[in-house]
């Protein structure tokens, strides 16, 4: 009821979620888009470059270093600030050594990220089995991608970076579109191919950087809001795909949780049900299309 005293932190902590809901169907949406168009691949996702598995490390690390008390305080907005720089130079370095080296291509740095995130997920699973029972349980908690995770104070920082990061993607649209067509053609229309993959992939970099230490890891979201987008709005036109996405992200989140908590009765975490479908949809694109 309006007149509950429960009323008003209810409504705030459903805002929280709402608006942490927002900038994760940002991130995730345009940052998937923008990837597969600048590889020219509708299957691989950002997620193969390690975010998920860089984050699972820091936050095991902690753990398994500094025990539980540093691990329940390891919040704030110096923390978030470090999960997303260390996250964003990693990509960086990932990019300018295998982008702008000799021998550098996108393959070879897809292959590099692949190895990085494995090894760092088999880190963090070694550091995990040596763990207590009790830590364990208060760090699976933090490991699943959820918008429980996200804290209000990190909006005022979080926000304008992804504004700016979405913006200046949705600025590029016109070149990302040449840029889709693969190496060879963009060259030809004029569009500086290696140059245009960087700054891309610098402000997906940015935004998946964010989304993750924001929310945690969400493996196959991103996919899963990729292949409905491109079902919905059968168009090259980035201008178009784009909206598209962000409508299809948000529903994605919101559905979930609708289901989740008003049809199964489940106070469990979303990001289960969101894995499971991607997943699904992951297995049927690739055996249809038969190739990454």
């Amino acid at each position: 009821p309006v007149d509950s005293p429960s009323f008003l932190p209810i409504v705030k902590r459903r805002m929280v979620a709402v608006i942490a809901m927002i900038i994760a169907a940002v991130c995730q949406s345009l940052s998937t888009i923008t990837f597969q168009s600048s590889t020219n691949n509708r299957i691989i996702t950002p997620s193969l470059l390690g975010f998920e598995a860089l984050y699972t490390t820091i936050h095991t690390s902690t753990l398994f270093f500094f025990g539980s008390t540093a691990f329940i305080g390891f919040v704030g907005t110096t923390p978030f600030l470090l999960q997303v720089g260390l996250m964003v130079i990693m990509c960086l370095a990932l990019y300018g050594w295998l982008l702008s080296g000799k021998y550098g291509n996108l393959q070879l740095m897809l292959l590099i990220g692949i190895i990085i995130g494995t090894g760092l997920k088999s880190v963090s699973s070694f550091m995990r089995r040596l763990l207590a029972p009790s830590e364990f349980n208060i760090l699976q908690a933090r490991l699943f991608g959820s918008v429980t995770n996200a804290d209000a104070d990190y909006f005022p920082i979080a926000i304008p970076i992804v504004i700016i990061a979405a913006a200046l993607i949705l600025a590029y649209s016109k070149k990302l579109n040449v840029l889709s067509l693969g190496k060879s053609a963009s060259t030809a229309l004029g569009v500086n191919n290696k140059a245009g993959t960087i700054y891309i992939l610098v402000l997906v970099a940015v935004l998946m950087s964010i989304s993750t230490a924001l929310v945690g890891p969400l493996t196959f979201y991103g996919f899963l809001v990729a292949t409905m987008t491109y079902q919905l709005a059968p168009t090259y036109d980035h201008k178009f795909i784009f909206p598209m996405s962000l409508a299809v992200g948000f529903m994605i989140l919101t559905s979930s949780y609708f289901f989740m908590y008003h049809i199964f009765r489940a106070q469990g975490v979303v990001s289960i049900i969101i894995e499971m479908f991607g997943g699904i949809a992951f297995l049927i694109v690739m055996l249809r299309k038969g190739t990454l």
